[in-house]
């Protein structure tokens, strides 16, 4: 965790946009990490849409990122009381749409399906390789 030293104005410019509100509430609801494919499918979304809205988050100290082998997890930095009374906020907005709940279930279906593994895509090369080795 880190310390955020940007100024206010950048914090809220970088949640200016509808899908990155989308993805620190999904973050902040489900309290857990996330990969990029973790949010594709979660957030029907393609993944260098994605990659561009998580590069703004991190640089503006919202998002923390683990890197592990060659994926990248993304998590809320909680390093500052601001920032978690921010992300409560966020998961107070309205969800008149219901994006929020269809992203939450969408995520939660993700990780369940996982068994246990980090990233569901890991599991599935894990798997077809298995057969393959099997065949």
């Amino acid at each position: 965790m880190h310390v955020v030293k940007v100024p206010a104005e950048d914090i809220f410019q970088a949640l200016s946009e509808r899908i990155r509100i989308r993805i620190i509430r999904l973050l902040a609801d489900c309290r857990s990490e996330a990969c990029l494919c973790d949010l594709a499918e979660s957030l029907d979304e393609p993944d260098y849409k994605l990659s561009r809205h998580l590069k703004v988050l991190r640089q503006t100290g919202l998002l923390d990122a683990e890197k592990d082998g060659r994926w990248i997890y993304h998590s809320l930095n909680r390093g500052t009381a601001s920032l978690v009374d921010l992300y409560k906020f966020v998961q107070t907005l309205p969800d008149t749409d219901k994006q929020f709940a269809i992203d939450r279930k969408k995520f939660e279906a993700r990780k369940k399906s996982s068994s246990g593994a980090r990233c569901k895509t890991e599991t599935k090369n894990v798997r077809s390789v298995l057969k393959r080795v099997r065949s």
